[in-house]
Order: structure tokens, then sequence, then C-alpha cells
């Protein structure tokens, strides 16, 4: 292969997170007498994160000077039920298994928090180990910023060139862009119906998680 190195956004790409997330938020509605977000509709609205949600869910009854206190309410939610409804999407453990036979490293590169990443990842217990996890405040920069991508790269000790990224936002695909990357639509994430990821100017698109693997191969070959 001529990748040496894949990373993967985390909520919508490789773990469907959704259920607990539109789970907490609802809790939060219910919590105020509100009436809960349609499943269908919330999900869509997962990888714009805790504010997306938030706002989604209360509009304009939530004031920007309340944003901050309802922000930090879920995040406790979330970190006390982070795991219950969560799980890898179908295919990556193959993907995993295979990226190991061929010595290709794998990471995470994401916006949500350090902390919560750290302990959904611990709660799966993914056999395979990725050598690389950076969540969303370990640097001063977020996706769609590259940094975050640049700094996996150089944890990894990979060339960003010869890196892929896969992410389910115009925002991964612009930050892997940006980094050097090739970078794989995940077109089975949170989107929302409006958006088409085949306008996102990535090198490819995954139809379904378990496509991903395939995908790679392909755009493995356009490096030959």
């Amino acid at each position: 292969m001529n990748i040496e190195a894949v990373l993967f956004d985390l909520d919508g790409t490789l773990v469907d997170t959704a259920p607990d997330l539109v789970h907490v938020l609802n809790d939060m509605l219910r919590e105020r007498s509100l009436a809960p977000m349609p499943y269908a509709v919330a999900r869509n609205e997962v990888s714009n994160g805790a504010i997306g949600l938030i706002r989604l869910g209360f509009g304009n009854r939530c004031s920007e000077s309340e944003l901050a206190g309802l922000v930090e309410r879920f995040r406790e939610f979330y970190m006390q039920s982070i795991c219950i409804y969560s799980s890898i999407f179908n295919g990556f453990e193959d993907i995993f298994n295979v990226l190991q036979y061929k010595k290709r490293p794998w990471g995470i590169v994401t916006n949500k928090p350090q902390a919560m990443t750290d302990a959904l990842l611990a709660k799966l217990e993914i056999d395979s180990v990725p050598a690389c996890v950076i969540g969303g405040d370990r640097l001063p920069q977020r996706k769609p910023h590259p940094a975050p991508l640049q700094f996996a790269a150089a944890e990894l000790g990979v060339a960003a060139d010869r890196c892929v990224y896969v992410g389910d936002s115009p925002n991964d695909i612009e930050a892997g862009r940006a980094a050097g990357m090739r970078t794989v639509a995940a077109a089975y994430g949170y989107i929302r119906p409006s958006q088409d990821p085949r306008g996102w100017g990535a090198d490819a698109l995954a139809g379904h998680s378990s496509d991903i693997m395939a995908t790679l191969a392909t755009l493995d070959a356009t490096l030959q």
C-alpha cells in the first residue's frame, strides 16, 4: 500500500454515538417539560456536537447567555451515560484486522473533547488499539483547521500525504485536504438531508462502513 496510515473521525464515522447523544438531549428537554426531538432529525445534527444538538432541541428558547450552561449540563449527562447504546459501525473490526496485517497504523482525530473520547473508547473495548487519539481540546485548533490532522500524522511518524482521513462532515474533508491528506467521505454518517457528500471535494466516497476497505484499496491504487 502507498497509503501508510488511516485516520478516522469518531462520531458518525467510526462509532454510532447518536443513540446516546440524542437520548441525553431528550432527557434535558424533558427536564424543562419540552417535547423530545425525533431521533431521525436529531441524529443528523450529532456531527455539530453538544452546541448543535442544544440549538436544535431548544431553538429560540435558549438564549446565548444560557448556552454555555446547557452545554456543560449536556456534557455532565453524557459522561454519565457515554456508552449505553453506542457501538462501532459494522465492518470496522475487519478493517482494523486488515490494517494490522499490512502493518499500517490507524488513529482517531475528533472534535469531541479528549476526556469524552477516551471514556467512550474505554467502554467500547475495541480489540485493535489506535496508534493515536487526538481529541478536540488537545490543541488550540479544531477541525476544519488542519493542525489536529498534521499533529496526528507527526505522532504516527507518517508524512501527511501518505495518510488518508475518513470523515462524515464537510469540515472533516476540508481539514484533511488542508493537511495534505487524501480524504474519504463517509456517506453513511450524520449527514443532513440537504447535504450531498459528493460535493465536498473528497477523493473518494464510502456509502457504507463496510465499503471503507475497498474504497481505501481503490484510492491506494491511484497512488501507484
